[in-house]
């Protein structure tokens, strides 16, 4: 295939995508659906993964992590998510939301408490960025951060928090400075049992339900000084570069999804008859077939090269949010366009829950959405290219 051409494929990055992808064929597979129906959130396959080293793949192995690049993670992620979003976005918030985050900005010991039991699966990340009021405008957050002595106080209300009915510790942002705007706000790491964090209500979402997600609520949280995340005032930086990772694991997921909507089409056309002949055959099919196959292939190639450009930064310390900007957007949009075709071509079976086209098609659908929507991601792009801010 082209990908082995163009990028440096170790026997290590082949062990780990063999690996995924026979843990999500024998271990995911068969509960998926299930999981998909309750809603429940699968923590035996999580502390699974977690042994296997997936829930912190790029982490350095002294912090409980396996050791390895970011090519690692997207081809591990990738056929996670083609079996199942859900737990794929679960992994996808532990490695690229916490702790891709304090490990750049952290101290040792913050990323010794927190990194540690993240990266080997003992325990559950979580991100609380986005409020009722401020999703994609962040300076208009809502939570505030009051400093007493060697304490700070939160009050607020962060919402969409993935993982957060379950997550043992989340990264979370809080204005300091409201006057100062974007460059007032501070990230904080919290352990979800500090007094003044209240779990609230848990989303009844479309798809990718098994991953649980929920509002969190700070009451006078109390937040030690030693926790928060780099300088006052650098939270945005902080998120923003964060998210940058976070739109690589994205792309990532949606490839995912798009390659198991693709290859289920592709085995169905060249099975079902009509009128006498492969459904394959008829110019409708195939035509749709072949778009599918393009937009996936140009999305592992864009995927593949954020990956490489976050790798990259590592020794230069170069932004790489074009490169994840565009894999994100791209991706995340080819996974709807896939889906929706291979609907489609299943006809009335691609609408039955007997199958997981569905699945796919509901789980598509928030890749176009979260960690910035494909309207931000073309700003951000046009921004960057333009020079104009």
């Amino acid at each position: 295939m082209l990908e082995s051409l163009l990028f440096p494929f170790t026997e290590e990055h082949e062990m780990i995508r063999q690996t995924a992808r026979d843990f999500a064929q024998n271990e995911i597979a068969p509960i998926a659906s299930e999981f998909d129906e309750s809603g429940e959130f699968p923590m035996e396959t999580i502390r699974k993964m977690g042994e296997l080293g997936f829930m912190g793949i790029e982490v350095p192995e002294e912090y409980g992590g396996a050791g390895m690049d970011t090519l690692a993670y997207v081809l591990a992620l990738e056929e996670i998510c083609k079996v199942d979003a859900a737990h794929g976005t679960i992994m996808s918030v532990n490695n690229s939301l916490f702790c891709y985050g304090i490990l750049r900005y952290g101290t040792e010991e913050q990323k010794q408490r927190f990194v540690k039991p993240v990266a080997s699966g003992k325990a559950i990340g979580a991100y609380a960025l986005t409020e009722p009021t401020s999703g994609s405008d962040a300076s208009n957050m809502r939570t505030r951060a009051v400093r007493r002595g060697d304490r700070y106080f939160l009050n607020g209300r962060k919402s969409w928090v993935t993982s957060g009915p379950v997550a043992d510790y989340v990264v979370v942002f809080a204005m300091t400075d409201p006057e100062k705007k974007h460059h007032g706000i501070t990230a904080f790491l919290v352990d979800a049992k500090a007094p003044g964090l209240i779990r609230g209500k848990k989303e009844p979402k479309l798809g990718i339900r098994a991953s649980a997600t929920s509002e969190l609520l700070f009451e006078n949280c109390e937040v030690p000084v030693e926790n928060r995340l780099g300088e006052e005032g650098e939270g945005f930086k902080i998120a923003m570069s964060v998210l940058d990772a976070g739109r690589i694991g994205i792309a990532a997921q949606a490839l995912g999804i798009a390659e198991a909507a693709y290859e289920a089409s592709l085995k169905y056309a060249t099975e079902r008859e009509a009128f006498g002949q492969k459904i394959a055959a008829f110019q409708g099919i195939s035509f749709k077939l072949a778009d599918m196959k393009t937009r996936i292939e140009a999305s592992r190639l864009l995927t593949y090269h954020a990956a490489l450009a976050k790798e990259r930064s590592k020794s230069t310390g170069e932004r790489f949010t074009l490169e994840a900007s565009m894999a994100k957007l791209f991706s995340s949009e080819t996974a709807m366009f896939v889906t929706h075709a291979a609907v489609q071509i299943h006809g009335g079976m691609g609408y039955s829950r007997e199958l997981p086209i569905e699945r796919y098609f509901r789980d598509a659908k928030i890749t176009e959405i979260y960690e910035g929507t494909s309207e931000i991601q073309r700003l951000v792009i046009a921004r960057l290219e333009s020079g104009l801010h």
